[in-house]
């Protein structure tokens, strides 16, 4: 999972809907309309890091490092009304005379502001941030990961942004209750697991605490004695400051939200919620597909994958049937490293076997490295693999994070696959290269779309019997099952959300399909609470990159060149799905003309 890309179904607006991808790429002298466009594209980017200061970090841009974004009722209006701004200030601009990059450079801008505003519609949704995975809850910790502490005047930004952090959770809690008086609050079994992963960040020993780890590695330009009086203060701060601040937020969710707290998430439970699911399809799917009919493909696929298992099954020689084989891969310690420090070991090597391969399949690949960490503890054993993206200024790795705390439940045979999706050649290598686009404007190199990042990674899995991968029958099965558990995904989303499906079902549902352990799939499950319809994106996404590439292979017979067609679907950066089909159906005419 893409965790940064997120951020990124859709009500198409008609003119742009009707504009084509040429088979040539154009190159127009720059106009007034292409002045205006670029002028607004780098008006909302500055603006956009003093308004979204975190996101300012993510991206590497460390200006406002000691602020958080205005979460007040005012801040949150104002935003509103400068979206909407935004919007019509891009509508404006006619694409007649844009060259093609820029032309689609507006639509996507177009596209991104319109659902924002869209989401305007539903302030009970949107005040939903106490969620299962990187809620806000779990959200400080994970941004002072990529925030920088080689300088001093860096660390006292970041000494500054922990004290300004109690009024950021005070702006949160008026923000959920608003969402309690509109009967939108996160599901009991998603706020059990907020309370865990709240006190799991406030052991008694503030050094031990998450907040602290970035003060254990300050640079070494700082003198010995600034040092020690930076950790003194930081120690200090956050026993005063970021401490009581959680725990008033812990007993916010424990004492006021807890007791109303409906028993499921479903999002056919919630005041509007229909309209709620049906957006945040089209949102992370970037198509026009209903509940009923994605519920559908998950099945075909999980038929067609069932059949594919069990034949990996019999080619290891297991007498029993599917149900024994699952149970004996889950529990035979064989299948599993004896501890957290041999499970990173183990994912690191599988990337290094990968890496040399990748030339293979990819005419050009991006300079940028990923490494591979663990996730945080406080996170829980159930958590699911993660991945963050290199920061845009090209001085932080892309990072692949593993859940070393289960080791215990992370059999061997399912890593291989893992990899690919997480690091190489999935999400690192699509997300470093779109950062390395530079003749795109910057929020394109950083854009996120779902069925994108996810289709592309889940695709990238696919391709690991061509890098070296798969090679024995029990990897294979790992590869086919992490596959089943994204078809699973688009059957239990859908069930839960417009279907109503109970917790308990689709727990039942994908522990039979897939063989996935107990643990991981109640986590999962509620995560499909906390993001609805972000699951659908995956397998959406990787059967319209196996579609577009079986098109490319019919038309262009033995001139298909599988390097130069990765390519294609790399070098525009994320995008939603009709417009990547636009891209690929422009270089196939172009391939063939050639």
């Amino acid at each position: 999972m893409q965790r940064m890309k997120t951020l990124v179904a859709h009500v198409w607006l008609a003119c742009l809907a009707c504009l084509a991808w040429p088979a040539a790429a154009q190159t127009l002298p720059a106009t007034s309309d292409a002045q205006r466009l670029h002028a607004l594209f780098d008006r909302h980017w500055e603006e956009s890091a003093q308004r979204f200061p975190e996101w300012a970090t993510w991206r590497g841009d460390h200006r406002f490092g000691d602020r958080f974004t205005d979460a007040s009722p005012a801040g949150r209006a104002a935003r509103d009304a400068w979206t909407r701004e935004l919007l019509r200030e891009a509508a404006a601009v006619p694409a007649q005379s844009l060259s093609t990059t820029d032309r689609v450079s507006r639509e996507l801008f177009i596209h991104d502001l319109a659902e924002q505003v869209r989401l305007q519609a539903y302030p009970g949704w949107r005040s939903r941030s106490l969620v299962s995975q990187w809620g806000f809850q779990s959200g400080l910790a994970g941004l002072l990961q990529a925030s920088p502490v080689a300088t001093a005047s860096q660390v006292r930004q970041m000494l500054a942004r922990l004290a300004a952090y109690p009024a950021r959770v005070d702006q949160e809690l008026v923000h959920l209750r608003e969402g309690l008086v509109a009967s939108w609050t996160s599901p009991r079994p998603v706020l059990e697991r907020v309370l865990q992963q709240i006190d799991g960040q406030l052991p008694a020993d503030v050094t031990a605490s998450p907040f602290y780890a970035p003060f254990k590695s300050l640079g070494g330009a700082i003198a010995v004695a600034e040092q020690d009086m930076l950790r003194s203060q930081a120690r200090l701060v956050i026993a005063e400051q970021v401490y009581p601040a959680l725990r008033k937020l812990r007993a916010f969710a424990q004492d006021e939200c807890l007791p109303r707290a409906p028993p499921d998430g479903a999002l056919s439970r919630y005041p509007g919620g229909v309209a709620v699911y049906a957006e945040l399809v089209r949102r992370h799917t970037t198509t026009d597909l209903t509940p009923q009919q994605i519920h559908d493909i998950g099945r075909s696929q999980l038929a067609r994958l069932r059949g594919e298992m069990e034949a990996a099954m019999r080619e290891t020689g297991f007498k029993g049937d599917f149900t024994a084989f699952v149970a004996y891969l889950n529990s035979d310690p064989k299948f599993f490293h004896g501890s957290p420090e041999a499970l990173l070991a183990a994912y690191r090597d599988i990337g290094k076997r990968i890496d040399p391969e990748l030339p293979k399949l990819f005419a050009e690949l991006p300079r940028m490295p990923y490494g591979v960490r663990a996730i945080p503890a406080h996170l829980g054993p159930g958590a699911a693999e993660y991945y963050n993206g290199p920061s845009l200024d090209g001085k932080r790795p892309g990072w692949f994070y593993a859940n070393a705390l289960a080791y215990k439940t992370r059999p061997i045979w399912g890593m291989e696959t893992l990899v690919a999706h997480e690091a190489v050649p999935g999400h690192h290598l699509q997300s470093a290269r779109a950062t390395e686009l530079g003749a795109l404007p910057p929020f394109r190199r950083a854009a996120g779309y779902t069925v994108y990042g996810e289709g592309w990674a889940l695709y990238a899995e696919a391709l690991g019997s061509q890098l070296g991968l798969y090679t024995d029958p029990h990897s294979r099965f790992g590869h086919l099952q992490w596959q089943a558990f994204r078809a699973a995904r688009l059957v239990v989303d859908t069930g839960l959300h417009a279907l109503g499906w109970t917790r308990e079902q689709a727990i039942a549902f994908m522990i039979e399909r897939t063989g996935v352990e107990a643990v991981q799939v109640a986590t999962e499950v509620d995560r499909y609470y906390s993001q609805p319809g972000q699951a659908l994106a995956y397998m959406v996404g990787q059967l319209k990159i196996i579609e577009l590439r079986d098109r490319a292979q019919a038309r262009l017979g033995p001139r298909f060149d599988i390097r130069v067609f990765h390519n294609a679907l790399l070098d525009q950066g994320a995008v939603p799905l009709p417009v990547l089909e636009r891209i690929v159906d422009a270089w196939i005419a172009d391939q063939a003309a050639k």
